[in-house]
Parts: structure tokens; C-alpha cells; sequence
């Protein structure tokens, strides 16, 4: 079975004869290549051209951060699964607005209503999280539909102090991020964002056009619509278990450009706890068989593709535990 490998520690990947190979400091390490699912390089990290073209033959993306934790970029393999008429029904959906405005409320519904049960079941209230779907249903304009994403949103961080016990989200910061709850925020969404990547390489899906992001040349806006669905599940979810359990604490962070950034300590811990996520399986109650976290962002790209022939009506996943 192939896994995500997180190298966190500086060093080199190289090729020989049919083993990719990670050399540090501490050694030299072999990684077969059939067992790479795909790479994240949380380290400043050097690949031989060698490695990069194996990687590339194999489908291996890899997606690089910088010594912050904040994604920088990936190494997207050139495409095996192809279909032009895939890509005409992507970019018909995005070009009619009534098609694009269905697609980016979903994305949004799905994300509410994710966020919803994650609070309830924190024990908190969700009712001002719900009552922004109404709104969200009226919706005329992708801008309309972000302002009220960024509503929700809002109700649902207030929630946060109130569920974590140990460290303070107050509210939210970016680059750099104002505290320790902010930073696993920010790092945690970044290694999503780099997992929907991961499952829309192995699917017929265009990553550049999108629905609620707007498209653009340097970000593949398609991850992010899908992530917005699943950062309740995946990131906060995680945070609140790492936190609360006391697994990541104070000194797992570090001062840093004015803010607070995860040392390379906290980034250990949280990989792990995030891998171990992806790899978390539950029953999925429409297929009758157990899925696991990161199986569950493939089938929603599956879900779109039947979306775009008729098929089936796109509904976007809703956490049911």
C-alpha cells in the first residue's frame, strides 16, 4: 500500500536502480518507490534530476513548504489520466454562471454545514452557523456567496476558546500567525490543501479551473474549493483533539517574523496526528464500506466528474458523526 512521506529534516532524494533514497545528516535512508503515495518536503530539500524524473514516470506529486510550514508549491507530474471532454465539462460549468453559482453555494453548504457539526458536536450552539445558509441559498454573486462563507466562519471561530481548553484562538491571523492555535490553523490547512491535490492528480479533473476561488496562473483553485469542505473534518477537528489532550503544547512553538510558527518539534507531532487522520477510516454509510479520510476527498472529485456529464447532481460531503 503506497503512503505520504513527510520529510521534515533538510537533505537530498536521489535515485538508484528502483529505490528513491532520502540522505541527511543522520544517513541515508532507502524509500521504495512503490510504496510513495505522495511527498511533502517541510524541509529545504535538494532531488537529483535522476529521482524527480522516476518520481514524475511513477505519478508522485510532491508539494513543497518553506521552513515556516506555509506551501509553497508542488511538483505536479504531467497528467496520465486525460480526457478532453472532461476538461470542455469543467470549463462549461465554470463559464455559465448559473452552473458556476450552483457549484460554488455547494462547496459553501458543504462547508457551513461541516462546521455546524463540528460545534455541536463540541458541544456548542450552531444555530448562527446554520442561519447563514438561507442567505447563502439567495446568493446572486460568487462575491455574495464568499462574504457569507467568511460570515459563518466567523460564528464558528467564536466558538473555538470555548472548545479548546489549553491554548487561545481569540481570533484569526495569517502570515504570520498571531498565536499557537492560528499557526496549526495555517500549517494544517496548507497540508490539506496539498492532500485535495494529491487525489485531483489521480482523477480526470482539471486542478486550475475552479468554482468559488477564481482561477488563477500560480494556485490550483480547484484544491482549495475542495478544502473549504474539508478543513472542519480534517484540520479543526485534529486541533482540538491535539490540544486538548495536551499532545501539542507551548514549547512546540516558536517565535518568528512577529508571530508564532510550529518548531520542528510541533510540525513531528502534527504530521503524524494529520497522517494518521487521512489513514482513519469509517463507515461510509451510501457505500457500505469502510473509507478512509483521504479516500473520501477522492470520491468528491468523482461526485463532480458525474456532476459535469448528468449523472448525478452534485451534493457536497456532510460529516454524519
Amino acid at each position: 500500500m503506497r503512503k505520504n512521506y513527510y520529510i521534515i529534516s533538510d537533505g537530498k532524494l536521489m535515485r538508484d536502480e528502483n529505490t528513491i533514497y532520502f540522505e541527511n545528516e543522520e544517513g541515508k535512508k532507502p524509500i521504495p518507490i512503490n510504496t510513495i503515495y505522495a511527498i511533502y518536503a517541510l524541509g529545504s530539500l535538494s532531488i537529483t534530476s535522476k529521482a524527480i524524473s522516476y518520481l514524475a514516470k511513477e505519478g508522485v506529486c510532491i508539494h513543497f513548504f518553506n521552513r515556516y510550514g506555509f506551501y509553497e508549491g508542488s511538483f505536479y507530474p504531467r497528467e496520465s489520466l486525460i480526457s478532453g471532454e472532461v476538461v470542455l465539462r469543467q470549463a462549461e460549468h465554470h463559464l455559465e454562471k448559473e452552473k458556476r453559482l450552483y457549484l460554488a453555494k455547494a462547496f459553501v453548504e458543504g462547508s457551513i454545514l461541516n462546521m455546524a457539526r463540528v460545534a455541536k458536536k463540541s458541544g456548542e450552539d450552531d444555530t448562527d452557523i446554520i442561519s447563514t445558509l438561507q442567505s447563502l441559498y439567495d446568493a446572486k454573486s460568487i462575491a455574495e456567496i464568499m462574504g457569507i462563507e467568511a460570515t459563518a466562519r466567523n460564528a464558528y471561530y467564536e466558538k473555538f476558546d470555548s472548545i479548546l481548553k489549553e491554548l487561545k484562538f481569540e481570533k484569526r491571523s495569517r502570515q504570520p500567525p498571531e498565536n499557537e492555535v492560528n499557526a496549526m490553523i495555517s500549517f494544517g490547512n496548507s497540508l490539506l490543501y496539498s492532500a485535495v491535490l494529491s487525489e485531483l492528480y489521480h482523477t480526470q479533473l482539471n486542478p486550475a479551473i475552479s468554482y468559488l476561488h477564481e482561477p488563477s496562473e500560480r494556485r490550483f483553485s480547484l484544491a482549495l474549493d475542495l478544502a473549504e469542505i474539508f478543513k472542519p473534518l480534517v484540520v479543526d477537528r485534529l486541533i482540538f483533539n491535539l490540544v486538548n489532550n495536551r499532545i501539542i503544547q507551548k514549547d512546540d512553538f516558536d517565535r518568528e517574523m512577529n508571530g508564532i510558527l510550529l518548531n520542528e518539534n510541533g510540525k513531528r507531532k502534527f504530521v503524524k496526528a494529520f497522517n494518521e487522520r487521512l489513514e482513519k477510516t469509517i463507515k461510509h454509510k451510501d457505500l457500505n464500506r469502510n473509507v478512509s479520510y483521504q479516500r473520501l476527498i477522492r470520491l468528491e472529485c468523482y461526485k463532480l466528474i458525474k456532476h459535469f456529464f448528468g449523472v448525478e447532481k452534485y451534493k457536497p460531503f456532510v460529516i454524519w458523526w
